[in-house]
């Protein structure tokens, strides 16, 4: 699984979430649109989207947020 760290002109740079290696893109290898944070994997050379996990790691990162803001 990985997330798409940053987005410089048409240069995707993600991050494999599991080994933390990083990977650079173009936005041509995508067949859906995407931002910083869109979750993606890759099999059999295709990219395919993953928005489900996408909203399960945004929730998981505002609970943490919120947390860290409460701990103060």
């Amino acid at each position: 699984m990985y997330a798409i760290d940053k987005i410089e002109n048409d240069i995707i740079l993600a991050e494999n979430l599991e080994t933390k290696e990083k990977t650079s893109l173009t936005k041509e290898d995508f067949s859906f649109p995407i931002h910083e944070g869109t979750m993606f994997s890759i099999k059999d050379n295709k990219i395919i989207e993953e928005s489900s996990k996408e909203e399960d790691r945004r929730r998981i990162l505002r609970e943490k947020m919120e947390r860290l803001k409460h701990h103060e």
